[in-house]
């Protein structure tokens, strides 16, 4: 039985992380491959619960150490329970968001150390890392567009703080990027989402062969 494989798509809010993961996951089933679609923080019982407290507008929040704790935590259940377990397989794992997204969001935007995040992820999940990132990139006003249609004025915790933040948060996943060329694959997620999954296709197919 050969081994699975694990892919995760990243990027800042609106980029289309959800459909772009859910029209590989359907290409990769017509090809007849087993494909487990997830994300995070949740995935299994106890990260869905975490997901809740992070995610929640209720209540002061956490400060950037207690939610990098949290998210490691949630990514630890995560992978011990459902990704290890699938990939060990055969199946392909197709993820919304994964460490790195800690790193672009507690490091970049909250402040915390690379070096910090990751060591944390070293510890609960003994830095497990995907076979190919695929990093979603638009313009910031093509997002700022697609969050109205989705979220109206509900945005979530993270998600509603402000543009220096999210700034910050782009400007390190782009550095992520530059720094590991060869797990990242960065797609223009601009135009339909077709044409995007057909961008997203090439980059897997090129990272992977």
């Amino acid at each position: 039985m050969s081994r699975g494989r694990f892919v995760a798509f990243e990027g800042g809010e609106g980029v289309g992380k959800s459909t772009q993961g859910r029209l590989l996951a359907e290409s990769l089933r017509a090809r007849g491959l087993e494909v487990v679609t997830t994300r995070e923080p949740g995935g299994t019982a106890g990260a869905e619960a975490i997901r809740t407290m992070l995610l929640s507008t209720e209540g002061e929040g956490w400060g950037a150490r207690a939610e990098a704790l949290l998210f490691a935590a949630a990514r630890a259940d995560h992978v011990e329970k459902l990704i290890r377990p699938s990939v060990a397989r055969g199946a392909w794992v197709v993820c919304d968001r994964f460490v790195d997204s800690s790193r672009a969001y507690q490091g970049g935007g909250s402040g915390l150390s690379d070096a910090d995040v990751m060591q944390l992820h070293r510890i609960g999940s003994a830095g497990l890392l995907p076979d190919v990132t695929i990093l979603l990139t638009v313009r910031p006003e093509i997002s700022a567009a697609r969050l109205a249609m989705r979220d109206g004025n509900a945005a979530d915790r993270i998600g509603g703080r402000g543009e220096e933040y999210h700034g910050r948060v782009a400007a390190a996943f782009r550095r992520f990027a530059e720094q590991e060329p060869d797990r990242f694959a960065v797609v223009d997620a601009e135009g339909s989402p077709e044409e995007v999954h057909a961008r997203v296709t090439a980059a897997i197919d090129k990272a992977l062969a």
